[in-house]
């Protein structure tokens, strides 16, 4: 008995202290070594950049289709920008924002923004990971109890976890206009609904189904984890970080000639709708903003873009703003049109607490829009392009601009150019080797730039015989292209010779000295 009891006593201590380490371990920043960063490296720039210039210049333009868009579409007021980069350089608006007032829309009206508050709530729970508070795989009921007791639709159901909520992956029904009606309700009608077994319409992590009850979870889990209410944890991390000073979350603290009144359109007339006080989904769609305070965040997350060692000194880290921007559980959707209204398919996914989009044209677009009773908002980010548009109006669930107009106007009207990837030192290199190889076959070149598995598939003799082929249908060399690259080991570029145009593309290994690993050379000549 009293080996018994000195044992039990041993593995009470050990279990002690190891639940000690795993708490100290989820509750403290994770130390990491430096890293170590290559001088090799060019990140992506733009060449002749003109789009401010270029931006500028439709100004006019725009503010006629949201003028049009405003009057077919009886909205009372819309306010709207385009950023480019850190600069907010068109900021305009239309219409009323209170009507029996007759106060004029401005880029300094506050418009609540509905579900465009995702992303800040998202940023949040990145922001605790990345400090070592908590992780995306814990599961919820870690913080939240009684999510322990949900009743799941099967027995393999994963458990849900953070993620689950960032992704919208939890299982919960879609759960719009009721969860816009949610917005002032108390956290013990959030954590009631959840012990009261809620419903759900999938098991977990199976497809994405649109939840603004997910996002209030997330709010709750901020309050948890931070120890202060989620609103202020926005306020004082994010919002205030980005000097955003004229962004609230209660009406009431908005000047009244700033506030934008929702109204809804029924019987051939404006009709208010009731303004929500701000509560446990304020998580979802609670923040009001203006123009010129929004762009704040949308020049934040243009910033992620693109990789490079600059110093970080947002709320969050550039790679954990790529990281939101990133699509889950992404959906082709074939039958959708360009700006121009030809077809093009676009991927979609969802990532945290903002949706992405690449289409057919290879514009990709990171985006939010927000609806409430009395209002609707939208902004997209083209990270590539360094641009974002954003604009809000005050009639509920309604979009405040004509998206595909607007798309047509910047990449049609202005033909905008993305930034592009210089080519890397090694490339350049390997490609003046290429070129000289092809012609010599020199032997102490192959061996110090073509990889082992090069002539594996094919003989040296074959290939000599092949690539000279191309050489005598080609006739004199006259000029060879810059390289296009396609990343930092890999690219195409063109010899113009005499009969037509000798194309080459070539990738390199990952060793320390990128070799060549894939060759292709073809031809096209200059008959038709």
């Amino acid at each position: 008995m009293r080996d018994s009891n000195i044992n039990f006593l041993y593995i009470c201590l050990v279990s002690f202290l190891v639940a000690c380490s795993s708490e100290q371990s989820k509750n403290s920043k994770t130390e990491s070594s430096p890293l170590l960063i290559s001088d090799s490296y060019k990140a992506p720039v733009f060449v002749n950049d003109d789009r401010i210039e270029q931006i500028k210049k439709i100004t006019p333009e725009l503010q006629n289709l949201i003028m049009n868009h405003a009057e077919a579409k009886n909205i009372p007021g819309i306010a709207y920008g385009i950023v480019v980069d850190n600069e907010l350089v068109v900021a305009s608006a239309t219409g009323l924002i209170n009507i029996d007032k007759n106060l004029p829309a401005t880029s300094k009206s506050a418009f609540r923004i509905a579900s465009m508050t995702k992303s800040f709530t998202a940023m949040a729970i990145m922001k605790l990971r990345d400090e070592g508070k908590l992780s995306l795989s814990d599961p919820v009921s870690q913080y939240i109890p009684e999510m322990s007791t949900v009743e799941y639709l099967a027995e393999d159901s994963p458990i849900i976890d953070i993620e689950n909520l960032l992704t919208m992956t939890a299982g919960f029904p879609e759960d719009n206009p009721w969860g816009d009606r949610q917005l002032h309700e108390s956290n013990q009608m959030l954590i009631d609904l959840i012990a009261d077994e809620v419903s759900f319409s999938n098991v977990p992590s199976y497809s994405f189904e649109y939840s603004n009850t997910g996002y209030a979870l997330l709010g709750n889990i901020v309050s948890r984890v931070s120890g202060i209410p989620y609103q202020a944890y926005i306020k004082a991390n994010i919002l205030q970080a980005l000097g955003m000073e004229q962004t609230y979350w209660e009406y009431d603290s908005v000047l009244k000639e700033q506030l934008a009144i929702g109204y809804r359109w029924e019987d051939e007339q404006w009709k208010l709708e009731p303004m929500l006080h701000d509560g446990a989904y304020g998580a979802m769609g609670g923040l009001i903003t203006s123009i010129e305070d929004f762009s704040k965040y949308v020049s934040f997350h243009l910033s992620a873009w693109p990789p490079r060692s600059d110093e970080d000194t947002g709320p969050v880290k550039r790679s954990t703003l790529r990281e939101m921007q990133t699509p889950q559980f992404s959906k082709l959707y074939a039958n959708t049109t360009d700006f121009n209204g030809d077809p093009c398919a676009v991927i979609f996914g969802y990532g945290y607490g903002l949706g992405i989009a690449e289409s057919c044209n290879n514009i990709k677009q990171v985006s939010h829009g927000g609806a409430l009773p009395g209002f609707g908002s939208n902004y997209v980010l083209f990270p590539e392009y360094g641009v974002g548009i954003m604009a809000f109006c005050n009639l509920t669930y309604t979009s405040p601009y004509p998206f595909k107009d607007i798309g047509k106007l910047l990449f049609d009207s202005l033909n905008l150019q993305a930034r592009q990837l210089p080519v890397s030192n090694i490339l350049a290199e390997r490609q003046k080797q290429i070129v000289e190889l092809i012609q010599s076959w020199d032997l102490e070149l192959e061996e110090n730039i073509l990889a082992e598995n090069f002539y594996m598939d094919k003989s040296r003799e074959y290939r000599m015989s092949e690539i000279q082929d191309v050489l005598n249908k080609a006739g004199d060399i006259l000029n060879t292209n810059e390289m296009e690259p396609v990343n930092q080991l890999r690219g195409s570029f063109k010899i113009h010779a005499e009969n037509g145009v000798i194309d080459i593309f070539f990738t390199l290994t990952p060793e320390k000295y990128p070799k060549v690993q894939q060759l292709d050379i073809s031809f096209e000549s200059n008959e038709k």
